[in-house]
């Protein structure tokens, strides 16, 4: 998993609210395993108008939100079914950090093991950083996670609470099973000792 650590970038906006799962990635687009290529699904239903052609008044269909990094949207983002295909879809599109006033407690961990900062700051925060970016092109903000802090193009600074074993988890770049492989050695000792006081649970198993 890619480490986060410190992130400027262009910030698109999301001005809607309980924006569900099934709409960040509708289920036609669960039938693979891999986290790649899920880009062309994001907001799919939104993207495109009844005869199919995009629409041009979603931001993902407009240029000055091309290459944006950090998606700034409202509250109870991700709620609905637990997909991880969500985190996966918006990463494939390129969003590090996620700014909302709240979000769903399964998709906010999801992103925590997909290398993806949600951050949630106070509604009138977000409702300022919601007027500037839909009226100054090109907005850019810094997302500092050791410092824990979010950084406006005219300088406001916002803090933001974060669970301490999350944010070392993902300053690392460690999702779960690179928390589990640092203990490799340990792991690996145990199955040896196993392995030889009781071989006959390795019978069908090769050494």
């Amino acid at each position: 998993m890619q480490a986060f650590t410190e992130l400027t970038g262009l910030v698109a906006p999301l001005d809607r609210v309980n924006v569900d799962t099934d709409q960040i990635i509708p289920k036609q687009f669960l039938k693979t395993i891999k986290r790649t290529g899920l880009r062309e699904g994001l907001f799919f239903d939104w993207r495109k108008q009844k005869d199919g052609s995009p629409d041009p008044s979603f931001f993902l269909n407009q240029p000055r939100y091309q290459g944006a990094t950090i998606l700034l949207t409202r509250d109870n983002f991700g709620c609905g079914s637990s997909r991880e295909h969500a985190p996966w879809a918006l990463l494939d599109q390129g969003f590090r950090c996620i700014i909302a006033t709240s979000f769903a407690d399964i998709f906010y961990n999801n992103c925590f093991q997909n290398g993806i900062l949600p951050v949630v700051l106070q509604a009138d925060a977000v409702e300022s950083m919601m007027k500037d970016v839909l009226a100054m092109p090109q907005y850019r903000a810094t997302i500092d996670l050791g410092q824990q802090t979010v950084t406006t193009p005219h300088g406001t600074v916002y803090g933001f609470s974060i669970d301490p074993f999350r944010k070392d988890c993902l300053y690392r770049g460690l999702d779960s099973i690179g928390l589990t492989l640092q203990h490799e050695p340990a792991i690996a000792a145990y199955e040896d000792r196993r392995r030889a006081e009781a071989p006959w649970l390795f019978s069908d198993f090769p050494s």
